[in-house]
């Protein structure tokens, strides 16, 4: 008789239902299935969101589960409803739960419309800050990947190209006030400890940015870097951590650092997401490092404006699924 596998086990919540996050999380998931035998993948939404206008009976799809939650009011593709606020959280308060207590391997994430969640009244800065806090984690590190094909920048191989960020929905005005020796020593010990325990990487290098142009150009145009930022990765080398900087933002992301660099921590959201994004043309993976559950998510928004017109591009979700259960079976590997 054959073992039965241990399947790696998943959960997407799919977001704010006007948006694109119910038929991307369907349909990556389906094509997921079809690379990977031995994954069990649970789409967290109601029922209705799922409904295929093929005519598919949906639940005869092995390995594809549908749990459902119910909307607080019946959803329009496009059109944003503060009464599904509270829906939006119930999915991730129960996926996250489920990732506690050990019934699932991952969690992905579809995108959420944080208008409408703080607009219903009750406070949301973000996918990272919510799980942050549903876990008890005081510190978690927002970090985006994408894979970087051999050829690309003159890169000689495949590597995967990783921004992490000190700060990260702040306004500019506060990112400065935001960081601190503390802040970012720990945050660099974070990005080492994931790279190693969830990514797999033996000795990981990381480069760090700094805040001000020129990374503070000797204290000209800022002391940041003198007080924080360079005294955080002297304190991170004794640790033995491979990590270098300050780097200015403008020349941190040098196409002959990809190919030995496993990540770059950046100091505020759009230094290290413009270029990111640039790059990787919305195939870019979210993931949330530190916490004691795995998760990913895409790299854009909902998408108000094409939902439920069946022109959503589903790659990125893709990506997020991929990635969540190869960090699925790198943890399994090390536990």
């Amino acid at each position: 008789m054959q073992p039965t596998p241990h399947f790696v086990k998943l959960v997407i919540t799919t977001g704010d239902p006007a948006g694109i996050g119910p038929e991307v999380s369907l349909a990556a998931a389906k094509e997921f299935l079809t690379e990977q035998p031995n994954v069990q993948i649970t789409l967290l939404g109601d029922a209705s969101l799922f409904r295929n206008s093929s005519g598919e009976n949906l639940s005869t799809l092995e390995h594809l589960k549908i749990e459902s939650i119910s909307l607080g009011a019946p959803s329009i593709p496009g059109l944003l409803n503060p009464a599904n606020a509270q829906y939006v959280l119930n999915l991730l308060d129960h996926a996250s739960d489920a990732c506690l207590h050990g019934d699932f391997d991952a969690m992905v994430t579809a995108p959420v419309q944080k208008s409408l969640i703080n607009n219903a009244g009750i406070p949301f800065t973000g996918h990272t800050e919510y799980l942050a806090q549903r876990c008890n984690t005081q510190h978690v590190v927002m970090m985006l990947c994408a894979p970087l094909p051999a050829g690309f920048l003159g890169i000689k191989s495949h590597r995967d190209l990783r921004v992490a960020l000190a700060s990260t929905h702040l306004p500019l005005r506060d990112v400065s006030a935001s960081l601190s020796y503390e802040l970012l020593f720990e945050t660099i010990q974070i990005v080492n400890q994931d790279l190693h325990e969830k990514f797999g990487s033996a000795k990981p290098v990381i480069r760090v940015a700094g805040l001000n142009p020129h990374a503070g150009e000797s204290g000209y145009l800022g002391r940041e870097e003198i007080e924080m930022i360079a005294p955080a990765i002297e304190s991170a080398k004794q640790q033995g951590i491979d990590v270098s900087g300050p780097y200015p933002g403008d020349t941190m992301f040098d196409a002959s650092a990809l190919e030995h660099v496993d990540a770059f921590i950046a100091m505020y959201h759009d230094q290290g997401l413009a270029p990111f994004k640039f790059v990787t043309f919305g195939g870019g993976v979210n993931v949330t490092l530190g916490l004691p559950i795995i998760r990913t998510s895409v790299d854009h928004g909902t998408a108000l404006d094409i939902a439920g017109k069946g022109i959503a591009d589903s790659g990125s979700m893709l990506e997020a699924l991929r990635l969540a259960y190869e960090l699925a079976l790198n943890q399994r590997k090390l536990s």
